[in-house]
């Protein structure tokens, strides 16, 4: 393969799990400090469910209508675990969970006659990365920006609903790009490795661009399923950078 077509390829999808890498770090930080851990698995389970719908329901539906949708489907999800943390706290953990399974098994009933229903659910669960254009990347890139200014230079906003809302737009481009596993991985495994740190986004961060480009040359260099590599990627670089730390904190101990 020359190497042209190579950075065809690879381009949009390093841009794409960069994209997510720098704004799933503050996010993944956010829900581990709430304890909503599954709260990422639902709410792209949801947002991939309103994909499931719009494709199945509506006749050539526009990108523009699908995308609607799914945002519609994530900040309903998000408006709706804002409810149950301030109604019943102590059950959210619970709620999101079972949340999660229901949409699971609508998206699988919905699918279980569809000429193309296994690939539709492998695609909503692993994503296709390698398959992700410029295109892709141009359309959400406006996104994921818009989320980090506001996290950063509005703090404010990550209380109460706002947070919810950030979430539930992230949530709705990245289960497009990468799958609900990758999203779910992006998320939790760099805000693992930044606990307890000084400077815990810039762990995050390191922890997320390291795994997304490791487990991206993986896939290409091996021809395997790129989703599950960076899976694995991730929780190596996690499992990694936790290592060192413990091991640098009992050499000064």
């Amino acid at each position: 393969m020359l190497s042209g077509e190579l950075l065809e390829i690879i381009g949009p999808a390093v841009a794409a799990g960069l994209m997510i890498a720098l704004t799933h770090a503050p996010l993944g930080i956010e829900v581990l400090r709430r304890g909503i851990i599954f709260i990422d698995l639902a709410v792209a389970q949801i947002a991939g469910l309103g994909l499931v719908v719009g494709n199945m329901f509506i006749h050539d539906p526009s990108p523009l209508l699908i995308q609607f949708m799914a945002l519609s489907c994530a900040v309903a999800a998000g408006l709706f675990f804002r409810k149950v943390e301030t109604a019943m706290p102590e059950r959210q953990e619970a709620v999101i969970g079972c949340t999660f399974v229901l949409a699971a098994s609508l998206a699988l009933l919905l699918l279980a006659d569809h000429p193309h229903g296994g690939e539709e659910v492998k695609h909503l669960l692993s994503g296709q990365m390698l398959f992700v254009t410029w295109t892709d990347v141009a359309k959400h890139s406006p996104i994921y920006a818009l989320i980090l200014l506001v996290w950063f230079f509005r703090p404010e906003v990550r209380n109460n609903i706002g947070f919810y809302l950030l979430f539930a737009l992230a949530i709705t481009s990245s289960v497009q790009l990468v799958g609900v596993y990758v999203v779910f991985a992006s998320l939790i495994l760099p805000a693992l490795a930044a606990v307890r740190v000084r400077q815990p986004h810039l762990v995050a961060w390191l922890c997320g661009v390291v795994a997304l480009l490791s487990g991206i040359a993986f896939a290409v260099a091996f021809d395997m399923p790129a989703g599950p590599i960076i899976i694995l990627s991730y929780t190596a670089t996690a499992l990694t950078i936790r290592g060192v730390r413990m091991a640098n904190r009992d050499q000064k101990t």
